[in-house]
């Protein structure tokens, strides 16, 4: 790891799954896993490309039933390009001895390069140099650089390029029971200019997919057609010491991409259209720069290394092409088919840092959610309710696609699964609405889609909420809080729980957001509004109440995860680490015994104390307030060590969660968690998962975490509101950010000072608030120096 690069020596089988995600290439259209170009799928390597929001729907027989799940579809493969003396076997690292082997993504050009020295024996060594791209500036486009240089001999080599369709989706062993075979229709040809196609499309969303690749070489080309394969042949004539090169260079439509008529045509025309290989890095390059100075936080040392391949990653999953399309937030990115490519609730991780950089992209996101508005709607009607339930898992067209078995591999048993029952996914959409538009200061997006979006979801809210007369309050029953342990109460005949603390408090802040938003509606909006959604002031005062009286339950002093969980069991924590060391996911533990978690005061990640993730300590005693409850610093602090000694963090989102929340509460302790956040997909500290994707919200949070965590920066009132709060080991660092039409608002914290600059344009002054009611104003052009108060 160095400044801008990151790289990996020598080769290890079992390292490769870690290695090809976190070396994946992509711009926010797709992205290609950085799997070796020779090697194809087995146990050892898994390729794999995938197009946003390009899914799939199968049917699999599991555990006696017929499950139906959509997964993100694993594309057709441009990756394959394998070489081998004549008459010799194909050379892999898993074939021929490897003398030398490194692979070194560069971050700075989005490139990821491989060297890698191949023995052959008494013929001598080929050196095999690749470079690759995955084009930031022209996102339908990849290219493939090698080199091949003979030492010690000199002889043909005979090199094989191709397209594969025969590809699954088979990159998690727990989904192997699942149906995998998503494509369908396969079919290849050669153009008129020798580039080679194939197209096909998905089985049951019939998306049509075509891909076609040029192959430039200083030898002669030849084609064919062995399907589902179209191959591109070249003998290379290797003379000792000399180095000759093959590029290939690929095109990629799907029939969901705007302004085409069809994929073929469109990925045909666009290869022949492309420059030669070395004509292509320039805009690339050019692109990637623009993007690191956008978004680059200025953080030292190999912290700053860390959150530099973080940012590599959440661009490339998200990046300012995504503004162009309809997709959401893939919790694990493009990098692999865990979560089956699913939508959760991990925008709320990842919006707050695009907010300040791509609001652009931030809106996009959040129309993904609006156009699945109806579907919300559609849910809750069938749910009995009113308004819009999101759901946990979002796909294509925004049904709920939480599955309805999940395996536990300790036990090898298929369970329920009821984690469809976390509604507070609505909260955290409204919450991104919110922050989205004092981030960027998007009235006319607040004023039309956002306030529609917070009307359905408080409807919902307060449709849920039923009144206690024994305790006068409101109360939402049956669901599942984030902690996602806890399904039922121990041996209850149905899953759900009541009064998630979680769920409540979310639910009060946003029916109390969405009445000021409401009221500050221009007249002939709101009136519009009212009108589309059947909304009277009635049905406002209900909101009101409901936002004043949701009951929050606590026990022993401190703030219950839900009502009744005081009454749980102790576990023997101390006994379960010594058994099993690692006791992330406690769940499985359990149920492999034959128990259950639901019987103890365990957590697998932040529940309660999400809401210091999302609120600062003072709008947190402000929502407490309005619902006629004292939450003093004494309160949360007892509330923090209560869960923090009762939590086994099986998310990678946990320690990101736990390091925020500690850096106000126990300071001491907060570095702990940020280091852990921070090596949650590099240390891949889940014990195999990153093989199957990173973790995208817990790389954005990270992020997030110098930006505002520490930073204690908010943006409301269209003002920046900060209180930074600097660790002993991150005391100094500088961000960048995009506010309010601002482009490049720098700010710098040093040991006990702010420096704020405002670059020049005719736009009006940023109003800046610190601790000690203390406020001033920066014009463009200016810089301010701000002393600390301790």
């Amino acid at each position: 790891m160095t400044g801008w690069t990151w790289q990996y020596e020598g080769y290890d089988p079992a390292d490769e799954r870690l290695r090809e995600s976190l070396c994946t290439l992509g711009n926010g259209y797709f992205a290609t896993r950085g799997v070796l170009a020779e090697c194809a799928a087995d146990t050892v390597h898994y390729p794999g490309t995938y197009a946003a929001g390009v899914y799939n729907r199968l049917v699999s027989s599991v555990g006696g039933r017929q499950v139906e799940n959509e997964d993100v579809v694993n594309l057709p493969n441009w990756l394959p390009l394998r070489f081998r003396r004549p008459g010799g076997i194909w050379l892999t690292p898993d074939t021929t001895p490897v003398l030398d082997h490194a692979v070194t993504l560069h971050l700075s050009s989005g490139l990821m390069e491989r060297r890698t020295r191949f023995g052959l024996g008494a013929d001598g060594v080929l050196l095999v140099r690749q470079l690759r791209f995955v084009h930031m500036a022209d996102p339908h486009l990849a290219g493939l650089r090698t080199e091949f240089t003979a030492e010690g001999f000199s002889g043909p080599l005979e090199v094989e390029a191709a397209l594969d369709g025969g590809v699954t989706n088979a990159g998690v062993p727990r989904y192997a029971d699942l149906d995998g075979r998503h494509l369908t229709h396969v079919v290849t040809g050669t153009s008129q200019q020798d580039a080679v196609w194939l197209r096909c499309r998905t089985r049951t969303s019939d998306v049509r997919i075509a891909c076609a690749a040029r192959l430039t070489s200083p030898a002669s080309v030849t084609v064919r057609h062995d399907l589902p394969r179209a191959v591109q042949t070249t003998r290379l004539d290797l003379t000792d010491g000399k180095t000759l090169t093959v590029d290939k260079v690929v095109a990629l439509h799907t029939s969901r991409d705007p302004a085409i008529s069809d994929p073929l045509h469109a990925a045909v025309d666009r290869v022949h259209r492309a420059a030669p290989f070395d004509e292509l890095l320039a805009p690339h390059l050019t692109a990637w720069h623009q993007l690191w100075r956008r978004a680059e936080p200025d953080v030292p040392d190999e912290v700053g290394r860390i959150l530099r391949l973080h940012l590599f990653h959440v661009l490339q999953t998200l990046s300012p092409h995504t503004a162009d399309l309809d997709v959401g937030v893939p919790a694990r990115g493009l990098h692999g088919e865990a979560y089956r490519g699913h939508v959760f609730w991990d925008e709320l991780f990842v919006l707050p840092y695009l907010n300040l950089h791509f609001p652009e992209v931030s809106r996009a996101l959040l129309h993904y959610r609006y156009r699945r508005l109806e579907r919300a709607r559609t849910a809750a009607h069938d749910a009995g309710r009113r308004g819009a339930m999101y759901p946990w898992q979002s796909g294509s067209d925004g049904r709920e696609e939480t599955q309805q078995l999940h395996l536990n591999p300790r036990s090898g048993r298929w369970l329920p699964d009821h984690s469809h029952l976390q509604h507070h996914v609505g909260s955290a959409i409204a919450y991104n609405v919110w922050q989205y538009c004092e981030a960027a200061g998007d009235e006319e997006f607040l004023h039309t889609k956002g306030a529609e979006m917070l009307l359905r979801i408080s409807r919902f809210w307060a449709d849920s909420a039923s009144f206690d007369e024994q305790l006068g309050r409101f109360r939402i029953k049956g669901v599942v809080g984030p902690d996602e342990y806890h399904e039922a109460y121990p041996d209850a005949s149905g899953p759900g729980l009541d009064d998630n603390a979680y769920t409540n408090v979310t639910a009060a802040w946003v029916l109390a957001r969405t009445l000021e938003v409401l009221r500050h509606l221009p007249e002939p909006r709101r009136r519009e509004l009212a009108e589309r959604t059947g909304l009277d002031e009635a049905e406002l005062d209900h909101w009101d109440h409901v936002s004043r009286t949701l009951h929050v339950p606590f026990h022993d002093g401190v703030i219950s995860q839900f009502e009744g969980y005081g009454d749980l069991a102790e576990l023997d924590w101390r006994g379960y680490r010594r058994r099993y060391g690692d006791i992330r996911r406690l769940d499985r533990i359990l149920e492999a015994e034959g128990d259950t978690v639901n019987r103890y005061q365990a957590s697998k990640q932040a529940d309660v104390l999400m809401l210091g993730y999302l609120f600062s300590p003072s709008e947190l005693q402000g929502v407490f307030r309005r619902l006629g409850l004292s939450l003093d610093e004494r309160t949360w602090r007892r509330t923090v060590d209560h869960y923090l000694r009762r939590t086994s963090h099986g998310s990678t989102l946990s320690g990101l969660v736990h390091g925020w929340v500690l850096a106000r509460a126990r300071r001491r302790d907060a570095w702990k968690f940020c280091k852990e956040a921070l090596q949650s997909d590099i240390a891949d500290i889940q014990g195999g998962t990153t093989g199957e994707g990173i973790h995208l919200g817990a790389m954005a949070g990270t992020l997030d975490l110098v930006q505002r965590g520490l930073t204690g920066l908010e943006t409301r009132g269209g003002a920046l509101w900060l209180d930074p709060v600097p660790l002993p080991e991150l005391s100094s660092y500088g961000i960048t950010v995009r506010y309010h039409g601002h482009w490049g608002v720098r700010l710098r914290l040093e040991s006990g000072s702010l420096e704020i600059t405002v670059p020049s344009a005719g736009r009006h002054p940023i109003e800046v608030h610190l601790p000690g009611h203390r406020a001033v104003r920066v014009d463009p052009g200016e810089t301010a120096r701000l002393a600390l108060l301790e």
